[in-house]
């Protein structure tokens, strides 16, 4: 079989693309446990943002600085500071995954939720309901493209195995390459965007806010509540 990296053709990407993150519509207190006069809850905020190291730094701090470094460690930081194992990375360096498309990303998120976590906690059987926020992310960086890779090398494609991914990553990983687009597994009308190198990301912005409900063997997806906008048959998984 030839070399996945044989003959490989770049792509000139300048776009946005959706990444799709756990969140939640209503922000939460989170020192409301710790006493119940919002003076402590306000000075407790205080200390945390004086010792909290900045992840973004706005040219124009005083008036951008709150919001865009909240959307740049959520949008883009976190798969970097927080290193996991995925598709295309063991677990020795991050990894940031995005879509062409908002529906691409629901697939792929919802498979990793029902099959991940409510798989591992024995809810699959279960109403469960999680929400999530996508964001429209900028991405600038000439980007390998192994589409055209699947037919030959169909280790790519796998549903569950990553060893044959992950040694890709690790090896784009190692010579420095920004990163790979790539067919998508649970939504094959779609494209992944594997971004190994945070420079070529920016100016992340609120997309929308979406529920994911399980019930039976489908998960609703919701962009208002009782308001189905996908549905996704578990049993495909």
């Amino acid at each position: 079989m030839q070399s996945i990296f044989s003959d490989l053709s770049v792509v000139d990407v300048h776009q946005d693309l959706m990444r799709n993150i756990v969140s939640i519509h209503s922000s939460q207190n989170l020192f409301d446990d710790l006493s119940t006069e919002p003076h402590d809850w306000s000075l407790a905020q205080q200390v945390e943002d004086e010792v909290k190291p900045l992840s973004y730094q706005s040219s124009t701090p005083i008036i951008h600085r709150p919001f865009e470094d909240a959307h740049w460690f959520n949008a883009i930081a976190w798969p970097f500071a927080h290193w996991q194992a995925s598709r295309y990375s063991d677990g020795s360096f991050g990894v940031w995954y995005g879509a062409d498309i908002a529906e691409t990303t629901i697939f792929e998120t919802a498979y990793h939720w029902f099959k991940g976590l409510l798989g591992d906690a024995g809810f699959e059987h279960q109403q469960v309901t999680i929400e999530r926020k996508l964001y429209a992310v900028a991405c600038d960086a000439a980007l390998l493209d192994i589409r055209a890779k699947s037919q030959e090398h169909t280790q790519l494609m796998h549903k569950s195995d990553y060893l044959y991914s992950q040694a890709v990553g690790a090896r784009l990983h190692r010579e420095g390459h920004p990163g790979l687009v790539t067919q998508s597994v649970r939504y094959p009308a779609g494209h992944n965007y594997v971004i190994l190198n945070p420079k070529v990301l920016s100016n992340p912005r609120h997309h929308c806010q979406v529920h994911y409900r399980l019930q039976g063997h489908y998960i609703l997806v919701e962009k208002q509540p009782d308001q189905p906008w996908l549905e996704i048959d578990t049993r495909r998984f």
